[in-house]
């Protein structure tokens, strides 16, 4: 994994005239042990900007793979989109997922004030 997160940093950081990390801190696997945490992973990592307030444009977001008809991917959505009606219903599990996300960010910020007090 070092191997390959250092020489991808190599390349973005010459490809887009940047230098410095890209990754920090130790990577970390974590096993999806059932469909239920998949679908939740997946909204997670899709909407992942909303979860951190990361305005603006991202670079790469595979929300569009979902929703939007781009060329090549690297995504397999049909995995998940399979499991629903349609992709309107996949959103709208997304975006409640996100919902749930962030009420457990600010929830675990105030008990960790409360703990600091």
């Amino acid at each position: 994994m070092k191997s390959l997160g250092g020489g991808f940093t190599k390349y973005f950081n010459g490809r887009y005239k940047r230098n410095g990390v890209l990754f920090q801190g130790q990577f970390k696997a974590k096993h999806i042990s059932s469909n239920e945490y998949l679908l939740h992973v997946s909204a997670y990592v899709n909407l992942n900007n909303l979860v951190h307030k990361h305005k603006g444009n991202l670079f790469r977001s595979s929300w569009r793979e979902y929703f939007n008809k781009i060329g090549k991917t690297l995504c397999k959505s049909q995995i998940l989109l399979d499991q629903y009606k349609n992709r309107n219903e996949y959103r709208n599990f997304a975006i409640s997922s996100l919902k749930d996300i962030l009420a457990r960010k600010e929830l675990s910020k105030e008990l960790e004030q409360l703990l600091m007090e």
